[in-house]
């Protein structure tokens, strides 16, 4: 079940060690106050969902992002992916337990403009075992057209 971000009135971060990935990713998603230094604020990723396997997530080209020929680099489509598709992986995992990128395959459709509106990913896990999870993911232009998609394994640390 996913549920749509809303601002919270409790801004106290939880504890990793208590609560649950999924917990943990709803509370970060409702209360943009207690951001941390993470890839997500670097890039400007926003939780738009956060549901038991699945999280949705969004970001807007800005001229950072450039490569060499003017649109929007690959790596930050790779990186929204391996991020939604990590962050779906740790809504499966319960208090205490940890997680690592252990392969990410990329396919990319089409380039991006830079001056673009926002690229909204998602990503989806397959499978939650004992010791590795997969998880796949789709990157979306603004227009609906996919941009890329890709697929994870993840290491499950206990």
């Amino acid at each position: 079940m996913s549920t749509d971000i809303s601002p919270s009135p409790d801004s106290t971060p939880l504890d990793p060690r208590s609560a649950s990935g999924l917990e943990l990713m709803q509370a970060w998603a409702a209360n943009p106050g207690l951001d941390r230094p993470s890839i997500g604020r670097l890039l400007g990723m926003r939780p738009v969902a956060i549901g038991e396997g699945t999280v949705t997530f969004t970001v807007t080209p800005k001229p950072d992002f450039a490569n060499p020929l003017g649109s929007v680099h690959g790596g930050i489509c790779a990186t929204l992916l391996d991020s939604v598709m990590g962050c779906a992986v740790h809504t499966t995992l319960p208090a205490g337990v940890r997680y690592t990128t252990l392969e990410l395959k990329v396919n990319y459709i089409r380039s991006v403009a830079l001056d673009a509106d926002d690229l909204t990913a998602v990503g989806t896990v397959i499978h939650s075992g004992r010791s590795t999870a997969t998880a796949d993911g789709k990157v979306f232009a603004a227009d609906g057209k996919l941009v890329a998609h890709g697929t994870t394994t993840c290491i499950i640390l206990r």
